[in-house]
């Protein structure tokens, strides 16, 4: 069958292309309500689809948005895609999304093949904001771009993050206040990005450490982000003579593979070994047993970001957008009476 064009609907709807135009495109000038109403039932009996290709070329906007994340298979990540994805739909705008795999090239193959698809903006969750891929786009293109999650390297970009070091203090405050002598960091390292949030989460838990006079030194375990490999390292870590009674993972992922390697040695949570992880996924409340964890206003940074990326120079004035973090006590940290959800409220929001 020939594709049913505008020229078609005009013809059904007794109304000129523009008319139609107008209609479609909801403007630039207004149309009477009947022959609205004759256009759309045109469009609807004669089953057309824009072209939206065309669309895009007249008005120099694509209606699409780029996001590269490290690897969507992860519950965090997927999460916030899914949450950008919702954001970007209620602004009229579809989501293409890259997944990374942790690596720089990975990552500048997606940004490129985003740019040439002229995408109205770009949400970058990247590993290293200093990557080639970032910086030579940011330099050399004009998109707009927004982080998120991760932190900017230069003052210059926009950046959506969560209180991650404020966050990880508060938690590690929370498991020495039960009376641990210590508590270990599992899944932390010093020799991530400085701008990753694992890292900010490190200094997080060094800093509360610091306040008891504790060095973190023969304290921290580095961990895949992944709980698969992690439960391995986690059997390493559990399996010590000198084992800790308190841990505290940089993830929510990286907990349920330490937890499962809690239950694998016959270690009793919370009796045993007190456990917390952060990021707050939808499977912390359904660990075993419940995690306590750290959780982040996702749906607000998501929206966040995409209303930078769309804003405009003025509305994307550079710099850090904080959100805050938030103790959310369920039974994995020993907590009498702590229920499966039991949240603390949060503090302010900060921008730098």
């Amino acid at each position: 069958m020939a594709r049913v064009t505008r020229d078609d609907v005009a013809r059904a709807a007794g109304t000129s292309t523009a008319v139609v135009s107008y209609v479609i495109n909801d403007g630039p000038r207004p149309v009477a309500p009947a022959t609205r109403a004759r256009v759309l039932a045109a469009v609807e009996e004669l089953g057309y689809r824009p072209n939206r290709v065309a669309q895009a070329m007249a008005r120099r906007r694509t209606d699409l948005l780029g996001m590269v994340v490290p690897d969507a298979r992860q519950p965090f990540f997927a999460g916030l895609a899914h949450v950008v994805e919702q954001a970007a739909a209620e602004r009229g705008r579809l989501l293409l999304i890259g997944n990374s795999d942790y690596a720089d090239e990975r990552e500048a193959h997606y940004i490129r093949a985003f740019l040439g698809m002229q995408v109205d903006g770009l949400i970058l969750v990247t590993q290293d904001p200093s990557a080639p891929g970032l910086t030579g786009f940011e330099v050399g293109d004009g998109t707009p771009v927004v982080l998120l999650h991760h932190r900017a390297e230069s003052a210059a970009t926009v950046a959506v993050v969560a209180d991650d070091e404020g966050g990880a203090r508060e938690m590690v405050r929370h498991l020495l206040g039960h009376g641990h002598p210590e508590v270990h960091c599992f899944g932390g390292t010093l020799t991530l990005s400085p701008h990753d949030p694992v890292t900010a989460r490190t200094a997080g838990w060094v800093a509360a450490l610091a306040e008891v006079g504790l060095s973190p030194e023969g304290r921290l375990t580095p961990a895949p982000f992944d709980r698969v490999r992690a439960h391995a390292e986690a059997l390493a870590l559990l399996a010590r003579p000198d084992r800790p009674s308190a841990v505290f993972c940089a993830t929510d992922d990286q907990a349920i593979g330490l937890l499962r390697a809690a239950d694998d040695l016959g270690i009793r949570v919370p009796e045993q070994l007190a456990v917390a992880g952060f990021d707050d996924i939808g499977e912390a409340v359904i660990a075993g047993p419940a995690l306590t964890t750290v959780a982040t206003e996702q749906d607000g940074m998501a929206r966040a970001a995409v209303d930078l990326v769309l804003g405009g120079a003025e509305g994307r004035a550079a710099g850090t957008r904080t959100f805050p973090a938030r103790l959310v006590l369920r039974r994995s940290c020993g907590c009498p009476g702590a229920g499966p959800d039991r949240a603390q409220p949060p503090g302010p929001t900060t921008t730098r």
